[in-house]
């Protein structure tokens, strides 16, 4: 990377400063847009039983996508540019991490772990989806391989991964965890057992299982989906420490995630996720006038939700070139090289 690059790249983090002021009445504004038509919509789908689960389902939709927004709430709480003081945002970020089933304090700190190295090889395994190199994958045994393999299988992380993440990892602290982000878990914990306790005695638990559990797999496979694409694109970024740049990791390491308009505003304009790696304290409802006003970061990657769909195929970062394999790949490589090393010996 020459020095004209590196010192573009420096100067981008003073370009977007201006917009990591918050804004009360948008914060309070969203908070109002998010929370009303998520109840509306969730008493949508409970009526709709007496008619057709099918509408239950359609229901089940919208809500879901207004569970995102109110988790693209609690995150921006977590990195405190919701709101200014730090108490709103401890309180507003564990009242919409129960809506969402994540635990505030636990998320907060493996977040800016993720944050503070993302797209270093060197700090994988707090905050992330696990990804292997192709010297890693190929130096572990049979059984790490395997064990890789069906984690990284599209039906595990999509199928498996909302319910295992949201309804039963977020459920426990992690190793070390200190005391405030224990007794958050907890908190959240009792509050999540207590709502869902009232309104299965309010409408009983066939019916409240009916409503949420479809809402609880949406919202999380849609959260699990949003992260995975947008760290895991063609022609990404990722480097050892002695290469990496927090800057070059946020602007080439993020994509631009080119939504329509409505996924863009349900989703809380996260699509906009390298100028949010690159200043998380930008709130959400400004990430877009950012992008907008520094036309370097215009640049960045954009993908689509039909090039996204490539991403289902990542498997490996093969670090010599500098992009994603998937296993098929690999084994011709492998295949190939063998094919090569014999034809060498005949000769």
């Amino acid at each position: 990377m020459n020095k004209n690059h590196t010192a573009q790249l420096s100067n981008l983090k003073k370009s977007v400063a201006p917009y990591e002021k918050y804004n009360r009445k948008a914060s309070i504004g969203q908070l109002v847009n998010t929370l009303v038509p998520l109840v509306l919509f969730w008493s949508a789908a409970y009526f709709s039983l007496s008619v057709s689960y099918w509408l239950t389902l359609l229901f089940a939709l919208p809500t879901a996508g207004f569970v995102i927004r109110t988790f693209i709430i609690c995150h921006d709480c977590c990195h405190g540019s919701f709101f200014k003081s730090r108490k709103a945002n401890d309180i507003i970020g564990t009242i919409t991490g129960v809506i969402s089933l994540v635990p505030y304090r636990q998320w907060k700190h493996s977040h800016a772990i993720h944050h503070a190295g993302s797209s270093n090889l060197d700090k994988r395994g707090i905050g992330d989806i696990w990804i292997m190199t192709v010297e890693e994958y190929e130096a572990a045994n049979p059984w790490m391989r395997l064990y890789y393999r069906i984690y990284r299988h599209p039906l595990v992380i999509f199928g498996i991964g909302p319910i295992a993440v949201f309804v039963i990892q977020y459920r426990f602290n992690a190793k070390g965890a200190k005391r405030k982000e224990r007794m958050n878990t907890y908190l959240t914990n009792i509050s999540i057992a207590a709502v869902y306790g009232l309104l299965t005695w309010a409408i009983g638990w066939q019916a409240f299982l009916l409503v949420q559990l479809p809402i609880i797999f949406v919202s999380g496979f849609l959260g699990i989906w949003l992260f995975y694409v947008q760290h895991q694109f063609e022609d990404t970024f990722f480097e050892k420490e002695e290469e990496w740049s927090y800057v070059q990791a946020a602007v080439e390491g993020s994509s631009y995630y080119k939504l329509p308009k409505l996924l863009q505003w349900i989703t809380g304009n996260i699509g906009f996720h390298h100028v949010h790696h690159l200043s998380p304290k930008v709130p959400n409802y400004n990430l877009e006038k950012a992008h907008n006003a520094t036309p370097p970061l215009q640049q960045a990657t954009t993908i689509t939700i039909k090039s996204s769909l490539k991403a289902l195929n990542y498997r490996l970062w093969d670090e010599e070139n500098k992009t994603f394999i998937n296993f098929r790949e690999l084994k011709s490589r492998v295949r190939n090289s063998k094919t090569a090393v014999e034809a060498l010996l005949i000769k």
